[in-house]
């Protein structure tokens, strides 16, 4: 090997030295990415303790209440609904601008998406069938 000119031992490893700063520059690419991503979801924990007020339509119909306390990315509070008329307790959680949430002493669950630091609204299923709801912050 030591025989063989310069200029071809150069030529024969160019590919390998050519993959191996693609992979580098991948990594690097992949690196940067993750960590920007991690930075997002930061920036967008929003506060939602506190009392929520909305409508839901579909199978049943009707408004609510909510009142929150958030730990973190944990969510407990009640749901006060006007059809069936009842308070129950409510457990669920928030990532980035995705909430779930469930009342499941009445089977009910609920999955949607925060719009800025004062509205939300998703989807709701349970027994009886589904349908729509949104939601304000009161206080």
């Amino acid at each position: 090997m030591m025989n063989q000119p310069l200029r071809l031992r150069i030529t024969r490893r160019l590919p390998a030295l050519w993959i191996a700063a693609l992979l580098a520059l991948a990594c690097c690419s992949a690196a940067l990415a993750a960590q920007t991503s991690t930075r997002s979801h930061a920036a967008i924990q929003v506060k939602l303790g506190g009392k929520w007020k909305g409508t839901y339509g579909g199978a049943v119909s009707g408004h609510f209440t909510i009142h929150w306390r958030q730990t973190g990315t944990t969510l407990h509070g009640t749901i006060k609904l006007s059809n069936p008329s009842g308070t129950y307790a409510i457990d669920g959680g928030v990532r980035g601008t995705k909430i779930k949430f469930g009342a499941l002493t009445v089977g009910a669950k609920y999955k949607g998406v925060l719009h800025g630091t004062n509205r939300m609204s998703g989807t709701w299923t349970s027994g009886v069938g589904g349908g729509s709801w949104s939601a304000r912050k009161a206080s």
